[in-house]
């Protein structure tokens, strides 16, 4: 239902404006580009890397496909992890130069990059087919006291070594926090942690999703609102109904950019208009509805904790009627924050407060764009001068 809902919102939106630049949407014929439609492996290879695929399974049996630009045999591992609704594709998309993973494998690292349960690389389990609701029932809790260890575990026993360092965007910093005050002994395989756009304390929160956080726990509506399983998979209509909004110049800044400022924080100085077919190609990756349920929890409390599943299923689940917090002070890897002046998904003050509870001063490195939004971690033009020559320092530096 979701899925015809928003391909009618489209079709309304881009026919009308077509029609007002003397175009007729039935008529109007474009050509992807054909490389738009690869996927992460194959991106890999066509810059000319080496890329492997890795399959781990979970405790509770979720399937993970993890892409790796392999170094040599006694290079440091280096693993990035994507945030809601995206996937490996986010870290190679800018190209060669540019992106992060090429960037980490030209200074010889082993780089490699997880995909959360659920996403379009990740959709296997091995009791349930991913058209069972029960295959949807989590939220990033579950990706990070299980899917951030069974991939980290997997490099670390495949190296017969730590990992150098752990690099999270967004859902990526919020998962790896659950997983280090949960299951300390994961976060022991990793020799740092690095958080970009970091995700814990979400109270002041700019973006519009803070609308759905009064009715966080008011599940009839939510789920009504957002569908009962998974949110915002890959679709073949909305994507290429997406790339023709995209590929008409005067609605490419409107809309197209202009629905992800709206979410994130508006910067049009740094954004890249040419990546917009590839993006579409891979974002949204897909995502269970309860994730974001869960973050529309953070909004509503003020806390950084588990999922509330309403008073009388949390004195089950947890023996309380409310849902415990995420104890910080357990997290001893070192970690640095990189934050952005504009982001609307993590604000500074929020930020703060998280670097205030965690045991060891964090390294805060603020973004000097004054502009900078939340996905400009991935794919703002200056990136790479900006934000990861100051991350690739740092990790040259790291004893």
């Amino acid at each position: 239902m979701k899925d015809l809902v928003v391909t009618f919102l489209l079709f309304c939106v881009i026919s009308p404006a077509a029609s007002f630049l003397g175009m007729n949407f039935l008529d109007f014929n474009w050509e992807p580009d054909p490389n738009d439609e690869l996927d992460t492996l194959q991106m890999i290879r066509k810059e000319g890397y080496p890329a492997e695929a890795h399959v781990v399974l979970t405790e509770d049996g979720y399937l993970l496909t993890m892409h790796r630009i392999p170094g040599d045999r006694k290079s440091a591992a280096v693993f990035l992890q994507h945030g809601v609704l995206g996937s490996s594709a986010d870290w190679v998309m800018l190209g060669k130069g540019k992106a992060l993973a090429y960037l980490l494998a030209d200074q010889g690292y082993d780089v490699w990059l997880g995909n959360f349960r659920g996403n379009t690389y990740s959709r296997a389990h091995t009791s349930f087919s991913y058209t069972d609701s029960k295959f949807w029932d989590f939220s990033w809790h579950e990706s990070g006291v299980y899917d951030l260890p069974a991939m980290i575990t997997y490099i670390a026993q495949l190296k017969a070594d730590i990992l150098r360092a752990y690099v999270g965007f967004s859902m990526g910093t919020t998962c790896f926090y659950a997983m280090a005050s949960e299951r300390p002994q994961i976060a022991r395989l990793l020799k740092s942690a690095y958080s970009l756009a970091p995700v814990a304390y979400m109270k002041h929160v700019q973006s519009p999703l803070r609308y759905l956080a009064p009715i966080a726990t008011n599940y009839k509506i939510i789920f009504y609102l957002l569908g009962e399983g998974e949110f915002l998979p890959q679709n073949y209509v909305i994507k290429h109904l997406g790339k023709y909004l995209c590929y008409i110049d005067f609605l490419e800044e409107r809309i197209c950019a202009s629905s992800l400022f709206v979410i994130v924080g508006f910067d049009k100085a740094q954004f890249n208009y040419t990546l917009l077919p590839v993006i579409l190609n891979h974002t949204p990756a897909g995502t269970s509805s309860k994730t974001l349920v869960h973050y529309a929890q953070e909004i509503e409390s003020g806390r950084f904790r588990q999922f509330d599943h309403g008073s009388k299923r949390n004195m089950e689940v947890y023996n309380s009627t409310e849902p415990p917090d995420y104890d910080l002070s357990r997290i001893t890897t070192p970690i640095a924050l990189f934050c952005g002046n504009n982001d609307w998904l993590s604000s500074a003050v929020d930020v703060m407060r998280l670097s205030q509870e965690l045991p060891y001063a964090p390294v805060i490195y603020k973004v000097p764009f004054q502009k900078f939004n939340h996905i400009d971690f991935l794919w703002a033009i200056d990136a790479p001068k900006l934000v990861y020559k100051k991350l690739l320092d740092m990790l040259s530096k790291q004893v």
